[in-house]
């Protein structure tokens, strides 16, 4: 069963397509990609569980918005049963772009530590819906929005999922205030 933390949010299914299961899908996340990410399968939440299901084929109408066939989503009556539900992607099939670079969504989940202030806490979510990337980072109910700037990483810890940062003086008393 995958985790929540293993998947991110990148769109919601909307109404069905003609008749044969096809559903209008629109994506919600800027940092998800058609043109680089291969769509073989997405997590619905449907009763509050990621239920797997296999992309039996999509094109992409517009930059948002994509004509989805799900395996197993054969009538338009099954498509309406999908209509307005959430869609996930695993976050482990978009660390990477083509280029090797690390896909900002990559870091949900990282510890962050900061090098003068110490434990931040973790990612719980990455914002990219203004112009700067921000990372939400959450400690013992408390949240701090951190710019996610490369110029701002130390090091990071791929397989432990660890983030060391140096941020400049002053940021994280704006937080606070």
């Amino acid at each position: 069963m995958i985790r929540e933390e293993d998947v991110y949010k990148i769109g919601i299914l909307n109404k069905p397509h003609g008749t044969r299961g096809e559903l209008q899908f629109t994506i919600t996340d800027d940092g998800f990609d058609t043109d680089s990410q291969e769509l073989e399968f997405i997590f619905a939440r449907i009763d509050g569980l990621l239920v797997p299901f296999f992309v039996e084929d999509y094109r992409v109408k517009s930059g948002t918005s994509i004509l989805l066939k799900l395996e197993s989503i054969d009538t338009e009556g099954q498509a309406r049963r999908m209509t307005n539900i959430e869609v996930f992607y695993e976050i482990s099939r978009l660390h990477a772009t083509d280029d090797g670079e690390l896909n900002w969504n990559f870091f949900k989940g990282c510890t962050v530590e900061e090098v003068n202030a110490g434990d931040l806490g973790k990612i719980t979510e990455v914002n990219n819906s203004t112009i700067n990337t921000l990372f939400i980072i959450e400690k013992e109910g408390k949240e701090l929005m951190v710019p996610a700037q490369e110029e701002f990483i130390v090091e990071l810890d791929e397989q432990r999922k660890h983030l060391m940062m140096r941020l400049p003086e002053g940021l994280l008393k704006l937080n606070i205030e």
